[in-house]
């Protein structure tokens, strides 16, 4: 007498299987649409590519010529956002986690996160209304003592729409999605780790050095990437805050300062035409990939740090 062997899959309950079939789904929907959006940019911007030069805005000797400040702009002023919002977030995260009263702790994490849903045109308004006439002073003054160093170098804005004033916005943007993200890794520190350091005689300080940052730098430089992704991507800000002008320009308080790609797109968009409009799209082939890139790089760390995160 034979028995008929029944497959793994045919064992799964109806509720398993549809669970099963819409994740998958949800899967392949999301790289379908990644890959979609891909062919969609290189398609389009094959033509600015192939164009005559002459016919891009600047009239550069070629299309590289044309891309290469809006690429380095965009690096560069997301680069000064996240090199002043990684420390602070930190801080924050530390603070509530492990240093402020329950009650402080939940209020302060209550307006953090109130934060990431301010509109970016909101913090663009607060940019040019308020920042940067009140950091306007302040240039002036590293001008004056510190013109010798090449990020300061004169002449100085008038109005304050510099690439610091754009950088200190976006700072203040992205703080809310890193400070969440670390604050969460931070609490789940094994609380056996923390307790272990503190009889073996350590600070509180000390304790974190040893147990929480540790087990907590995956996240971190996930939480840096997530802030860094969003301030690579931002228009509304750039395209309100900035004076741009189509050069690389490492001065910080000058008013000649090198565009990014979305506030460049945003300004532009509107009247391009034509090969224009490949153009715009080409330059967005270019943020998409530098995005990639960056978050492929930020994925080979965290997996390199994670066998020393105590997570395993």
């Amino acid at each position: 007498m034979t028995t008929a062997r029944v497959s793994p899959r045919a064992k799964l309950r109806l509720g398993d299987r549809i669970f099963t079939t819409s994740t998958v789904t949800a899967g392949v929907i999301i790289l379908v649409a990644l890959a979609a959006v891909a062919v969609f940019l290189i398609a389009q911007s094959i033509p600015a590519l192939m164009a005559d030069p002459a016919e891009l805005k600047g009239s550069p000797s070629s299309f590289w010529e044309f891309v290469a400040p809006l690429a380095f702009g965009t690096v560069w002023a997301a680069f000064l956002a996240l090199l002043m919002a990684l420390p602070v977030s930190i801080g924050i995260a530390l603070f509530i986690s492990h240093y402020a009263p329950r009650r402080v702790a939940q209020t302060l994490g209550y307006i953090i996160d109130l934060l990431a849903a301010v509109p970016s045109v909101v913090f663009g308004l607060w940019g040019i209304k308020v920042l940067a006439p009140a950091v306007t002073p302040l240039y002036n003054w590293l001008v004056d003592n510190f013109g010798w160093f090449p990020l300061f170098t004169p002449p100085v804005s008038g109005t304050g729409r510099t690439v610091l004033t754009v950088a200190i916005v976006l700072a203040v943007m992205i703080i809310p999605i890193i400070t969440a993200v670390t604050r969460e890794v931070f609490l789940q520190t094994p609380t056996l780790h923390e307790e272990a350091a503190l009889a073996l005689g350590a600070t509180r300080w000390e304790m974190i050095q040893m147990a929480v940052l540790p087990f907590g730098r995956p996240g971190m430089i996930s939480a840096a990437m997530l802030g860094l992704g969003r301030a690579l991507g931002e228009t509304m800000v750039v395209a309100m805050v900035l004076s741009p002008a189509l050069v690389i320009s490492f001065v910080l308080t000058g008013s000649t300062n090198s565009p990014t790609i979305a506030g460049n797109i945003a300004l532009n968009f509107p009247e391009a035409h034509g090969v224009g409009v490949n153009a715009l799209i080409a330059t967005g082939l270019i943020l998409f990939a530098i995005t990639f890139v960056i978050n492929s790089i930020a994925r080979v760390v965290i997996n390199r740090r994670k066998a020393f995160s105590g997570a395993n």
